[in-house]
């Protein structure tokens, strides 16, 4: 197995393990503290909004710890 290959084999891994993460900590207990459908759509899209939002932080934390390593 080649470097890239493990790289890509561990980026997965950890794509899965934080989506599980996400879906097991934010949202099953949102979703299953509403009884009604569209409370429960409305929050999981607001769990998405949040998870999108990290997602954001942390690639613009990554990207500036890449470019200020660089320069």
């Amino acid at each position: 197995m080649s470097n890239a290959t493990l790289t890509y084999v561990i980026l997965a891994a950890c794509g899965v393990l934080a989506l599980g993460a996400w879906l097991g900590l934010v949202v099953v207990p949102a979703v299953t503290a509403y009884s009604r459908l569209w409370e429960r759509l409305a929050a999981f899209v607001l769990s998405l909004y949040v998870l999108l939002a990290g997602a954001l932080l942390g690639a613009a934390i990554g990207g500036a710890i890449v470019y200020f390593w660089i320069t």
